[in-house]
């Protein structure tokens, strides 16, 4: 291979010289935002239930006071969706989010190693005054996060309430609920936030039929 090949374009590539500049980074964890968005509808998303980048892109530079920002979104592209799976890639980078795409192989392939290596690199080569972090995934955020939060970095953490006790639940992060970013969906919903009840109670669908669950139950127990 040459070694005059121009290498690939990398974010964590851009370091700051000394007297770094401030950041506002966002990182977005696709396929934890995915799963947790199917878990609180009850549904596989659709187009009309996903989340509008755009609007989101909105109201993260809207709450900048830094020097730069920057947004990311990490995700695994398994090679039966790779077709489908690029006019979502290209329409994200017209929105100004950068794309960390990683081949997903096997079952346990996980994105969350390089979003936190990404983190690590701009905390080094900027001051890095505010981190949003799009996940509910606690097991590997929770205690990098609360460590930068206690460096002095403020750590916001958006996800669906429904999963992200860690964040909610910690006095060193801020959580905001996806639904609550203003414009994040175009339409509510199909969900009853606990956290958000109405004072005279509200009903919550079940999510499959009773005589579904009922057959199920019966097949696993003759």
């Amino acid at each position: 291979m040459s070694t005059d090949a121009e290498p690939a374009w990398s974010p964590a590539d851009d370091r700051g010289p000394d007297g770094r500049p401030s950041l506002d980074l966002l990182v977005w964890d696709a396929p934890n935002i995915d799963m947790t968005l199917a878990t609180v509808i009850g549904a596989r998303p659709t187009a009309a239930s996903r989340p509008r980048f755009d609007a989101i892109a909105a109201w993260f530079v809207g709450g900048a006071d830094a020097d730069d920002v920057e947004a990311c979104v990490f995700a695994n592209v398994p090679p039966q969706h790779v077709t489908t799976l690029r006019g979502w890639v290209e329409a994200l980078r017209s929105f100004g989010y950068s794309v960390f795409a990683r081949p997903k192989s096997r079952p346990d392939d996980d994105i969350d190693q390089s979003m936190l290596d990404h983190i690590e690199v701009r905390a080094h080569s900027h001051q890095l005054r505010r981190l949003v972090v799009f996940s509910g995934d606690g097991r590997n955020f929770a205690e990098p996060l609360e460590e930068l939060a206690r460096a002095g970095t403020e750590v916001v953490v958006v996800a669906f309430s429904e999963v992200a006790g860690y964040a909610s639940s910690s006095e060193l992060l801020r959580f905001v609920d996806i639904e609550d970013v203003p414009g994040a969906f175009a339409a509510p919903l199909d969900r009853v936030r606990l956290d958000s009840l109405p004072v005279d109670g509200a009903w919550l669908r079940p999510t499959k039929s009773l005589r579904d669950a009922a057959a199920a139950y019966a097949t696993k127990h003759p």
